[in-house]
Order: structure tokens, then C-alpha cells, then sequence
């Protein structure tokens, strides 16, 4: 725990730097801009989310998992269970919380505004992954420090699922395409990168499936499960129709104030 930063900073920079080198060599798609001006805007983000994340919570989830084992608190600190068990309950439960999160992100409007930040990206790569709006990222670690303590996820979980987050998040939104004959067997436990372009998509009915950032056996056993877009995958229609400037939504500055402007909104489309 004493090199938690360092764990977290070395595996994210590690991942992004081969996926990205992975989508120069080999890219799915083609972007509709260049890629090194959504990049700015996308990774701007991310430093505006940490940074007014550290503002808003300033206390880390790992912080609060060692206070919740030092001073029992929490199922898992409460019952005696073995602590592989714990650990592997724990990243289960972890798991199955962030993709019904991001099934509500989908269908409550006010999450929605903030949701689409992600959704309006006009090219899906590897920095897509990591464009959120900061807002959102708040209320994402707010679930999961009441998770956390509920529970009584031990801290070492909380590291494993940090990295594998941000890790997996940046794999499934790479701008790659694997060989089918390793795409179609990984697909079965893993959300691929095609199975999540079909988040991606456009049509509505595509957009409200595969939640799943990690495994797909939630979207299986919840019913949001789908195989296959009604395009292929490379002619898939990506991003939001309300948004169709690709320049427009490669702006730091736009990407901030999107939650707070007034938009047709495809969640709520859904819901009529």
C-alpha cells in the first residue's frame, strides 16, 4: 500500500502507451480528426477529474479500507470468512456495482448529461477510456467509498480493482480489432473491443447494451447482452447524433460545460 501510487502510475501509463502503439500500427477505424487534438481534450480530462477529485474526496479508497479493517467495519470485517474468499467476493461485488452504474448513468436524465461526455466522442480509442466528465468521477468514487465500507473490501482489492478499471477500460476502447479466431473465445469472459464499439454506437438499442467494463457475465445474466451491432463493425455509426462536430466534441473546454447545456437526449429517447 506504501507504493500505491507508483502501482496505479506505472500500469496506467504502461497500458495506454502499448494500446496506443498497438492502434498506430494496426487501427480499426479511421478518426474523423486528428487524433492528437482528441487526445488533448481527452486527457485533459482526466487531469481535471483527478484533480477535482482530490478537492472533493481527499481521502483515498485504499485510506478507507485499512480505517475499515483496523476498526471492523464492514461485512467482510465482521464475519469470519477466509480472506481469498473475501478478496474474491469482494472484486465480484466491486465488478457487478460499477456496471449497474453505468447502466443508471445511462437511464437517470441528470446522469445522463453527465454520461454523455463519454458517449460524444465522434472516434473510440484508447483515450476514450478515459473521458469522463469530473463530475462524474466524483460521484463514481463517492459509490464506491459507501461500497467499500458496506462491505468491508479489503484494501489490497481496492488496488487490484483501481488498475483493473482504468486497465481494462483503456483495452476494450482500443482502436484495435482482433483476430476473430482470438476475439469470438475471449468474448465469452471479456468485453471485447468490438462487442464495446457496439456501446458506442449511435442507435439507441446499441448504446443501452454491454455494459460491462470487465467481464460480460453481467450483461449476460442481466439481459443487456449483445453480440453483434446492426452494422459491422467497421461501418458502426460512433458517438451521439446530438453531437455531430467531431472538432466540437475534441474541445476541453466544451467537454466541461456539456452536462450543464440543454441537448436531445438518447437516454431519454429510450425511455419514451
Amino acid at each position: 500500500m506504501a507504493n500505491e501510487m507508483w502501482w496505479r502510475l506505472g500500469f496506467f501509463f504502461s497500458i495506454l502507451v502499448i494500446m496506443m502503439l498497438i492502434e498506430h500500427r494496426h487501427p480499426a477505424r479511421q478518426s474523423p480528426i486528428k487524433s492528437s487534438t482528441r487526445w488533448f481534450a481527452n486527457l485533459g480530462l482526466v487531469f481535471a477529474s483527478s484533480f477535482v477529485a482530490r478537492l472533493a474526496v481527499p481521502i483515498g479508497l485504499t485510506t478507507v479500507a485499512i480505517y475499515n479493517q483496523e476498526n471492523g467495519i464492514g461485512l467482510f470485517n465482521l464475519i469470519e470468512i477466509p480472506n481469498i474468499a473475501a478478496i474474491i467476493l469482494s472484486l465480484l461485488l466491486l465488478d457487478m456495482v460499477i456496471y449497474w452504474q453505468h447502466r443508471l448513468f445511462h437511464r437517470v436524465p441528470i446522469l445522463w448529461r453527465l454520461h454523455r461526455v463519454h458517449h460524444a466522442d465522434s472516434h473510440i480509442d484508447a483515450s476514450t477510456g478515459l473521458r469522463f466528465h469530473p463530475i462524474e468521477i466524483v460521484l463514481s468514487i463517492l459509490l464506491k467509498l459507501v461500497v467499500i465500507s458496506v462491505l468491508g473490501v479489503p484494501a489490497i482489492v481496492v488496488l487490484i480493482f483501481e488498475i483493473a478499471l482504468n486497465g481494462l477500460a483503456m483495452f476494450n476502447h482500443a482502436n484495435i480489432r482482433l483476430p476473430p479466431v482470438i476475439e469470438k473465445p475471449l468474448r465469452m469472459i471479456l468485453v471485447t473491443q468490438v462487442l464495446h464499439r457496439i456501446h458506442h454506437s449511435q442507435r439507441a438499442s446499441e448504446t443501452n447494451s454491454n455494459y460491462g467494463f470487465s467481464v460480460t457475465w453481467w450483461d449476460w445474466l442481466f439481459g443487456s447482452y449483445k453480440s453483434q451491432g446492426f452494422k459491422p463493425d467497421q461501418a458502426l455509426d460512433i458517438g451521439l447524433k446530438e453531437y455531430p462536430d467531431a472538432k466540437q466534441n475534441a474541445s476541453l473546454w466544451g467537454l466541461l460545460l456539456m452536462p450543464f447545456k440543454n441537448k436531445p437526449s438518447i437516454n431519454q429517447s429510450n425511455q419514451k
